[in-house]
């Protein structure tokens, strides 16, 4: 029993660096493309504010299943991308649209005051975007953004699909091994509760350091 416990940790292990890779990097370039649509949809000029409609639209209208089959089977093959880029890249064009919904929805939440009063000072209205508009939009989406990384870190599974080696997949090799599936797909359930839970957590503080140092700006003036 004891070989069997270190056998499935060896194989967890080799799992959760593969999944905490695919979520780093689905969430990163998601964060990327869902700013950029945000300012596209506010800021942009029509056709960018269309542009960015049609991306969110189609993308979250589509399963995630079937982008990842889309980006392996047809994009890959044409870039020359691995499965575990196909499937990371699959996660952020997907997460991108819904994160755009996100940062939108925290933009159009700062007065517009704001921008006036940047324009006042001399500040242009790009300079005004970055240092002023954007920093507040951005503690404003910390809240739903944590759902969004909750998200995308239990939908990495799905890049199981494609012989990844993530935790399920391990939790795969474990099983097949062992014969023993309900240690091992319950160890994969419990260390995505714990993930989750660590990363709604993180966040969490994050968005209430954030808010305190709000208040006190506020108190100083």
């Amino acid at each position: 029993m004891l070989n069997d416990i270190a056998n499935l940790f060896y194989y967890m292990m080799l799992g959760l660096v593969v999944t905490l890779e695919v979520t780093a990097i689905a969430l990163l370039f998601g964060l990327l493309i869902g700013v950029s649509l945000a300012l596209m949809r506010v800021y942009g000029a029509k056709p960018l504010a269309w542009f960015a409609v049609l991306y969110s639209t189609l993308l979250r209208a589509m399963p995630l299943l079937l982008a990842v089959l889309i980006l392996f089977f047809v994009i890959a093959d044409i870039a020359n991308l691995s499965a575990f880029w196909a499937g990371s890249l699959a996660l952020s064009l997907v997460s991108g649209a819904y994160q755009s919904e996100i940062f939108r929805g925290a933009l159009k939440s700062i007065p517009q005051g704001q921008m006036l009063a940047a324009r006042s000072i001399g500040m242009s209205r790009i300079k005004s975007i970055r240092y002023v508009i954007l920093p507040q939009a951005l503690n404003v989406a910390i809240a739903p953004w944590s759902n969004e990384a909750a998200i995308v870190l239990k939908d990495s599974s799905l890049v199981y699909i494609l012989g990844v080696p993530e935790m399920l997949r391990q939790a795969q090799y474990f099983s097949a091994r062992t014969y023993q599936p309900f240690l091992a797909y319950f160890s994969v359930a419990l260390i995505y509760f714990i993930l989750t839970f660590l990363m709604n957590r993180g966040l969490d503080s994050l968005e209430k350091q954030k808010t305190l140092s709000s208040d006190s700006m506020h108190l100083t003036r």
